[in-house]
Formats: C-alpha cells, structure tokens, sequence
C-alpha cells in the first residue's frame, strides 16, 4: 500500500537504479516520487453494515452515461460504475475508489485517509486475511491514497470466479472492515516505518516542506502520509468514526476493466454492491478556498547530503479548468529533455545535472513546482536565481513558440495513446479524473490538449509564474512572494453536459497466455548471421507491438578495461543518429508514438522498442539508424557523464543504496582488472570520469554486429514484413572481434558475515542478505526451492516474513525474500530484504533469523503447499499478459537455447512438488547463518536515543524506545 500523495508524476526525473546494485542504469526513466506513510489503530471492532431490505436486481442499476467504450452507470443506494470490457488480455481489474483523502481530514485527522487504507488490508469477517486471499489467486494489487481519493484494486486472472471475488472482497471490506486496537498497535510501527522510509530523500522533503508552505489554509498542503505524532497517537475511535463518515456506498466508484461480459459484471456488483445501504445523512462537501497568495515564501531544508537542490512552486488552476492543459503541456516545454528551457539553460550549461518539473491535477487549485539539482561543490544560489528567472522572465522575452507547444502536445498525447492500450491501466486514471470531479474530464483534457496553441501556453505562464505566487524550496538558501487569483473548479453539470467523446480505441483479441499455447503461435528462426528471431503476432488494443532485439559482444579479455565505455554506450547511443540529434530523434520518436530504450551492460547491447502497428516499419528503419550509425556526441556523453555520476553520489549516503552495493560486492570477489568486478562509489565515479568520446565510439566500430543476438516480436504485426525489415537492417553487419559469453560464477565459498554501515541523519535503516548456490534451475530441487521461497518471503504481504516482521512485530514496512536464477550458469541466489527503523534494527535481524530457523525446523504445511502453488502459477499467468515482458521472455528463451515448453515443464513441477520435497529442498539450501548481511542505517543516534530514553525511564519517566516497544508483544 502506498501513499499517492507523494507520488507525483515528475516529468523526467532521473534515478539511476542500479547505483543501488553496482553500475549505472543507461536508460533514463521517469521516477515517482514515493513518500510512505501509515497510521495505527487501538481497540475493538465495528459492528457490520446494515444490508437493504430488498435487493433489486440489476434492473436497479441506471445507465447514466457511455463514451468512448466506457459506460457509467448508477445504482440505488448511490454506488456509481463504470464498465470498460477489454477481451485483449486474459485479466480482469477491479478498482474501488472511495471518494476521500487527506483533503477531507480535520483537525487531528492527518493521514487518517492513509491509514485506513492500510487498515481495509487488515480483514473482515468474511475476509479475515486480505493480503492472503488475494495472494492466493495470484493477483496483482495495492491500495494508494492522494489527495482527493483512495484507491484498491486487483488485477486477476479473468474469470467468472475471480470477478465475483474481488467485487465481494471490495464491497465486504467498504463497510465490514476490522478496525482493531490490536491491529493498530501492531501496525503503528509500520506506519511509521514507512514515513521513516521518505524521511531518507531531500529531495522528497523538500517538495512537502515546498507544498505545506505554499498553501496556508487549504488541505492540500498537507502531506497524504500524515506526521509522526498523529501516527503514534491516533485514537481508534476516531478513526472509526472516519471510516463510518466516508467509507459508504453513495461515496464510491467501482470500475471493471478488463475481460469480462458486461451484463454479468452488473449481476454481481448488483449482487454485491448493491446490497449495500447509504446512510441518511449525506456527507458534508469541504468548502476551504486557499486565498491569493501574499508574499513570497521560502523553505530551507538543511540536512546531510550530497547534492543541492532549488525548487519553485506556483498555484495554479484545478485540473478541470481549460488553464490546466497549458500547464501540464508547460511542463514539456521548461522540462523536457532535451528541448526543455530548464534543461538547455542549466543541464547543458553544466549549472544544473538534473531538472524537473510538474503539474499536479487536483480537484481544486493545484501547485506547479520545478526543482533542479547539482553538486554539493555548484553555486546553489546561482541555480535558484536561473531557475527563478527561467520561470518568470524568458516568456516575456523569449515568448513560447509553435514548435515547443507541438512537441508538447504530441508527448502528452502519445503517453496517453500508450496507456490507452492497457485497460488496467485506464482503470486507475478513470478513477483519479473522477475524483478531480467527473471521469469524464479524462476525454476532455485530451481534447484541451490538442487545441492548445502557443498564445494559451504564453498566457498561463504569465498569469501564474509570477513572484507573488511563489514558493522557493532550497536545500540551502531561500527568499520571498506576491498575489494571485486563481480560478475555482468549473461547474462540471454544465461543462459535460452535452460531451459525447470519441469512438472507442479498436480492442485486441482474446488471448490465452498458457506457456505452450504461446509456443505454438510463436514463429522461431535465424534472421542473419547470428541473430535469431522468435515471433508472436496476436491482435493487440490499439495495434500496440513490443520489440526487443539483444546483441553480443566481446569477451572476458577483449572487454577488460573498457567496462566504463560499455556501461555508457547503449546510453549514448540513444541521443541521436548521424542525421538526427537527441531533439531531432526524440520529436521522431514523438511523432511514431514509440517508446525506445537501450541498455548495455558487458557482453551486450538491449533495445526495446514499444509503437503501433502503423508505425512499425519507420520505427524499426530508425531503430537501425541508431544501432548502426548512432552520433554519439561528446556534449551528450558529459551530460550523461554528469547524471551517472551525481546518481552515484547520492547513493554515498543512502542505506537502500548502500547495503545491496556492499552484499553483491562481498559476493563477486574478483579482481579489479576483471570485468565483472564490483566496484566501490568511489571507484565507479572514476571510472566513469576516466571515459572518453573516442573509447566509445572505437567500441561501437570494432565489436558491434549482427554475429549473435536475439530479436523477440510481440504484438500486431505481420512476421513476413517484420523479417524483411529487420534483415535489412542487420545483414552485412560484421566485427573480428569473436563473442564469447561470461560465465557469471556463484560463489558459495563466500562465507557468511554481518556488517553495519553507519549513515549518519537517515531515518530509514535497510536490511539486505543474500547466498550463492551452485544449482540450475533446471535442477529438479529448483521448483521446491522457489515453492519454498514464496511460502518463507515471497508472497507479497501474505508470508511467514510478512506476517511476523510486519503484521505481528510491526518492525518494517517492507520485508520480503526472492530467488532468482541463471540458466546458462549453475547459479542461483536467495536473498533477504527489509527497510525498519534504526533502533528496530536488531531485533529485526533476530526475528528474520528465527523465522528462517522456524521453516527449516518445522517445514511448511499443506495449505500453505497449496496456496504458494495456486499464488505463483495464477501471477506468472497474469506476467505473461503483459506483451514487452513476454517479448523479453523469448529473448531469454532464444539466447538459453529453450522454447515455452521449459516453462511449461517448470510449471509442471511446481504442480507436482510435495510438502516433503519442499521441505527438503529449504533444509538443505536455505542456511541463514551462510549469508552475507549488511545493514545499513543511522544507528549511532539510534543508539543515543535509546540510551537517552533508558536515563529517562531511570529517573523515573515512563519513556520506551523504539527498540524496546519493538520487544513488546502485540496484543493479539
């Protein structure tokens, strides 16, 4: 369960993932910004809701409205619907959004919404185990809460069955959930866990510390995830009474979306649903206006750190006002890369190494923030005053231009054209439009968007970048603000009266994604050379097709000395052909409506390409440009150079950076000249400052080619046309230097060990652990193996781990296990993972430990067998339906030297396992004492905070620690 409401979708916002495991990641994705927060609740259970007198049948239900191939639809007792019938994947989603968040909180009430979300997975009498039952029948769910609603949904496996269940799941834990004293004690460590976890990121501060300052009066300058204090001493009875307040049937929306019949799926929310009695009294409407601001403001946040950030935030319109759409395409035009003003005047000037910038879509007035960040050794107020002067000077010099408002509308049109092609998807934005005021708006805004001009865009960043609208977040310095008047949310009766919408995105087919009915409509062959293909052409919504193509290069001794060069290729290779550059390639991409990424790491260079049907052949005739003729610029590679490295000098303080870093490095032990070696923070920046234009660019001419790889199709396509195109593109391709795979050992030998490292002012402490077994996964032990894993950790929040640490102990928010396995090495690794506070650190460590000497010593039962088989198998199904996972799947089953049918056999034995094969299997592997453990936190003032408290109790205060409470039973 997360908390949306520090979840913004930051345009371009740079993480380099893999800082936490070794190298840098090469492909920049966008980032959300995640801030985690829970409360607790004390004691009792509320009675059960009172069921209407006589259920109707689905007559009862009122078609309100349908566009574009969703239908509204409103019950009796005030339930509104909406159904979106999409055959094309074989999954149905379910969505509940109740019509409440941290905006309808009072006094005493913050992150009361975000609690309850937590708490509805807490169970009902009917549904005693939430996280379990849903585990069971491999779905994939969550809860999140933002400001203006919260939301629960699944995705299952489409069935009749599976439909019923979650239908019944929701509208049971709507109104019947366990609101528990016992629950709450257990849980109000994990809340405050979570809030621990955000409290590790500057950057996520800030931009809270930025919001609250922002808005004096309204509620959206109150963060979703709530404070400390009122997650440690939030009353039970008021929540309770919270729950009662909003969570009803005339409060709700309920959307199916997926693979199901429409008249069915009304039977049995009738059935379900609409049982469900609205109380009398109707709830109160909030009617807080945040007055024009009057005076700049400004927050500065001191704290340990390795970047400096500025930021500024401007109030702007709700997201129904038509001035919404020219704020959201602004946020393309100052923070796109590479065409943003932001980027051109700080990145590529060297003043900045990342920019962001945002537009946030609330029901009433919202908050554009732009933030850039630079190295601890930049001028900080340098970057503010360029930043400030960016957003509030150039448009009256420099006003917007058609080109910037086109290459803006088209990049807001195509990630909506590519969300539109998965309904589970379309599921969640439906639901955060309609609690913007109408789902409707989500058409609405499309249409806004693509009658935008430049005059608008010019317009609104007049109007509202303005001094007296600001608030300035540093990470150092500050200054001040001026008035604005901001417009109020439109009638949206009057608005949408008379909105019809489009015709419907054209649906895909029906499609079985069992291992072996994949194989037999997958076309398999040899392309050129060494490339070999493995095709599946299906019917897909939208004409959507996933591409990925892999080439080998290298060996062990040919790449020793050139990883840098490797690690930053396929990057760089992504800014541009020899007749296009970076701009010039991505407005391509814009226009193809594709998504194009490249990753390298050594021994091999990745692309994946996601577009249409329509566009395939220009899209892969570009692709081909880029492999074989990229520009790879000098200018781009310093401005990558910058990212990797400012990526690498964050992760120098951070726990979930550093503990996975110090565990994979202790289990590679090899030597520096080697190529898989393990390289320290510090080693990595200099090897990446070490590396040139030149060494890339000798790289690309003397090892690329078409000598062995793997090119994986899926989606709607014809093969015949794909084969040609993509043979053009890669025949004639050769290099002298020979390919040879690197073996990637295990290392069991390694010995198990416990490190701590301290990381001084974080909230947050991680737990990483890992073991190496010499063991294929073709070895008949693996299936017992990995059936064992997900019974210990690996079934989400339905586990032993989960249930002790988190449920019973309350000590994490996240704790969890997994294995994962090489097929080409005898390698497979286990590993232990869990974020807690640093005073719960070490009892955290005695639990984890005394529930893996628990499975080993008592093995695991046959419901658990049962549940764990049914769990994985129903969620590798539901993986399969996803088309560029898939195409990534038939890569790896080319390169293996394997077809579906081993995944079928593996399933197989996975159905076939016993308890005692099972128990075997985790008898002989699992060894808590062999793995390598490292935990990494701020323990040194854990420490004296426990101290202090123990002085406090000896003086006779009654003062617990952390680490004592943790020690406590829960009361259950």
């Amino acid at each position: 369960m997360t908390s949306s409401v520090d979840q913004p979708l930051m345009h371009k916002l740079v993480t380099t993932v893999r800082v936490q495991f070794g190298h840098a990641l090469h492909g920049r994705t966008v980032s959300v910004l995640t801030l985690l927060v829970l409360f607790a609740l004390a004691n009792g259970v509320p009675t059960s809701v009172a069921i209407a007198d006589d259920p109707k049948s689905k007559t009862g239900i009122m078609k309100v409205t349908e566009i574009e191939g969703i239908t509204e639809y409103k019950m009796e007792n005030g339930v509104r619907v909406l159904l979106f019938p999409d055959p094309s994947k074989e999954v149905v989603t379910v969505n509940m959004t109740v019509f409440v968040g941290s905006r309808h909180e009072g006094y005493g009430e913050a992150g009361m919404a975000h609690l309850l979300e937590h708490m509805l997975f807490k169970g009902t009498p009917d549904h005693p185990e939430v996280p379990k039952v849903l585990t069971e029948r491999g779905a994939r769910f969550n809860g999140t809460t933002w400001m203006d609603r919260t939301n629960y949904y699944e995705t299952l496996p489409a069935s009749d069955d599976n439909l019923e269940f979650a239908l019944k799941l929701e509208s049971d834990r709507l109104v019947n959930s366990f609101i528990k004293g016992e629950d709450l004690e257990s849980e109000m460590t994990v809340v405050r866990n979570e809030f621990e976890s955000g409290e590790n990121s500057p950057l996520r501060i800030m931009m809270q510390r930025m919001q609250a300052a922002a808005y004096e009066w309204h509620n959206y300058g109150q963060s979703t995830i709530g404070n400390r204090s009122d997650i440690e001493r939030v009353p039970v009875v008021k929540l309770r009474q919270f729950y009662r307040k909003y969570y009803r049937p005339d409060n709700v929306m309920v959307i199916v979306a997926g693979k199901f019949e429409p008249d069915t799926a009304l039977e049995k929310i009738q059935a379900t649903f609409g049982k469900l009695k609205s109380p009398e009294t109707p709830i109160d409407p909030t009617y807080t206006v945040e007055p024009a601001q009057d005076g700049e403001r400004t927050v500065v946040l001191r704290r340990v750190g390795d970047v400096q950030l500025a930021g500024a935030a401007y109030h702007i319109p709700a997201s129904s006002h038509p001035d919404f759409a020219a704020a959201k395409a602004l946020v393309y035009v100052l923070g796109d890369e590479p065409s943003g003003r932001l980027y051109r005047q700080m990145v590529e000037t060297e003043m900045a190494s990342n920019v962001y910038a945002l537009a946030y879509a609330f029901a009433e007035p919202g908050l554009f923030m732009t933030i850039a960040e630079t190295n601890k050794d930049g001028s900080i107020e340098q970057v503010r005053q360029t930043l400030l002067d960016l957003m509030e000077m150039s448009f009256a010099d420099n006003p917007v231009t058609e080109e910037e408002v086109e290459r803006a509308k088209q990049n807001l049109l195509k990630q909506r054209e590519l969300e539109a092609n998965n309904s589970d998807r379309i599921a969640v934005s439906l639901s955060d439009w309609a609690a913007q005021g109408d789902w409707r708006l989500y058409f609405l805004f499309r249409d806004r968007v693509e009658a935008l001009t430049a005059e608008q865009l010019q317009k609104v960043a007049q109007k509202y970048f303005v001094r007296n609208n600001r608030t300035v977040g540093l990470f150092i310095p500050s200054e001040k603000s001026e008035r604005s008047e901001i417009p109020e949310a439109p009638n949206l009766t009057e608005l949408l009266a008379d909105y019809k919408g489009r015709e419907a995105v054209e649906a895909g087919e029906q499609f079985d994604p069992s291992p072996l009915v994949i194989e037999q409509r997958t076309e398999r062959g040899n392309l050129v050379d060494g490339i070999k293909y493995a095709l599946l052409p299906k019917k897909t919504r939208g004409g959507s097709v996933s591409v990925m193509l892999t080439l080998r290069f290298g060996s062990e001794q040919s790449l020793q000395g050139k990883v840098g060069a490797v690690e930053l290729l396929g990057w760089l290779m992504s800014k541009g052909t020899d007749k296009l550059d970076n701009q010039q390639l991505q407005d391509e991409l814009t226009r193809l409506r594709a998504q194009l990424s490249i990753n390298s790491t050594v021994g091999l260079v990745q692309m994946s390409v996601k577009t249409k049907r329509e566009y395939l052949a220009e899209v892969i005739d570009l692709a081909g440009s880029i492999l074989r003729n990229p520009r790879l610029d000098a200018d781009e590679l310093e401005v990558i150079r910058r990212q990797v490295i400012t990526g690498l000098q964050k992760g120098s303080n951070d726990p979930q950076a550093l503990a996975p870093r110090t565990v994979n490095k202790k289990l590679a032990p090899y030597d520096k000249t080697h190529v898989l070696y393990a390289p320290t923070i510090d080693e990595e920046i200099e090897m990446y400052e070490g590396v040139t234009v030149d060494q890339i660019k000798q790289l690309h001419r003397e090892f690329l080619g078409s000598q062995a790889g793997e090119l994986s199709v899926v989606g709607d396509f014809d093969p015949a046309e794909v084969k040609s195109l993509w043979k053009t593109q890669l025949e004639n391709w050769s290099t002298d230097q020979p390919y040879v795979r690197v073996d990637r050992n295990p290392h069991p030998e390694v010995p198990g060990s416990q490190t701590d490292i301290q990381t001084p002012d974080k909230a947050n402490a991680v737990v990483f652990a890992k073991q190496h077994y010499a063991l294929s996964d073709e070895d008949p032990v693996y299936a017992s193996l990995v059936l064992g894993n997900f019974v210990l950790g690996g079934g989400s929040l339905s586990s032993r781990l989960a249930d002790r640490v988190r449920q019973q102990e309350g000590l994490s928010y996240g704790i969890g296990s997994g294995l994962s396995a090489k097929a080409k090495d005898k390698r497979v690794e286990f590993s232990v993972y869990a974020i807690t506070n640093p005073g719960n650190k070490k009892r955290l460590v005695e639990v984890i430990h005394e529930e893996i000497e628990k499975i080993r010593a008592e093995g695991i039962t046959e419901d658990e067998l049962v549940k764990a088989k049914a769990g994985y198998l129903q969620a590798a199904r539901v993986r399969r339906t996803d088309d560029a996972a898939l195409a990534g799947k038939l890569v790896g089953s080319i390169f293996n030297g394997r077809t579906m049918k081993q995944i079928a056999d593996h399933e197989q034995q996975i159905a076939d396992a016993t308890v005692d094969s099972v128990n075997q299997a985790i008898r002989s592997y699992i060894h808590p004492e062999k793995m390598v453990l490292v935990a990494a936190g701020d323990f040194v003032a854990a420490e004296a905070k426990e101290r202090e408290a123990k002085e406090d109790a000896g003086n006779g205060e009654q003062v617990e620690s952390d680490a004592e409470l943790a020690t406590e039973p829960s009361g259950k």
